[in-house]
């Protein structure tokens, strides 16, 4: 994928009692700056949520296929979607357009319906993995150099969501693309989930 495309950054952490997903909220083409307010962070159903950098018509189709499916299963078994079913979901959409791919990076994370946290990371073309923190996007180096300096096996849900807040900030000091304020979402074990916007600008010297 050319880098040029993955506009915006995504990150994700997981917590000792939950996951915290988080994004900017510029969408840019190049270094001209399209809209101050895009929706970037998904929830996909009460325990699943998602975080996408990339081209932003491509985050759309993406979620309104991902919704579609989703929906689709919850009211054919009459129970959500796992998440780790979410994931592969996901990257068998994305795997299935390998030719022409959608220009986006994804994390994925929720609560597993053993009640234990997961994130996973996926690329254009359907690659998922495991992780235990990640960034993806034009400025996913910058962040998750903030995040591997800090992140403990023991995290709360609370400080995840401050060093996922933090990382995105550090990198809009350095990323054009990242900017204009950070949407967030907490999903924990206990069955909670909030989002909240943040809305700021980084102050060039």
């Amino acid at each position: 994928m050319a880098e040029e495309l993955l506009q915006g950054t995504a990150v994700g952490i997981r917590a000792k009692d939950g996951v915290v997903l988080a994004t900017d909220k510029r969408m840019a083409y190049g270094s001209f700056v399209m809209s101050r307010n895009a929706k970037k962070l998904f929830v996909i159903n009460n325990r699943v949520g998602g975080a996408m950098s990339g081209l932003y018509a491509d985050v759309g189709a993406i979620v309104r296929m991902l919704s579609a499916e989703t929906r689709y299963y919850e009211l054919s078994n009459e129970k959500p979607m796992s998440l780790y079913s979410v994931a592969k979901l996901l990257s068998g959409i994305l795997y299935s357009y390998k030719l022409l791919p959608f220009m986006i990076e994804v994390v994925v994370g929720g609560i597993d319906r053993d009640g234990s946290p997961r994130l996973y990371t996926l690329d254009s073309l359907g690659s998922i993995s495991e992780d235990k923190y990640m960034a993806v996007g034009s400025g996913a180096t910058t962040a998750l150099g903030l995040m591997e300096s800090q992140y403990r096996d023991d995290i709360s849900l609370d400080d995840a969501e401050q060093l996922a807040v933090n990382s995105l900030r550090v990198t809009m000091e350095r990323d054009a693309s990242t900017g204009d304020g950070i949407d967030v979402l907490k999903i924990g074990v206990d069955g909670k989930v909030s989002e909240r916007s943040i809305r700021l600008r980084v102050v060039e010297a």
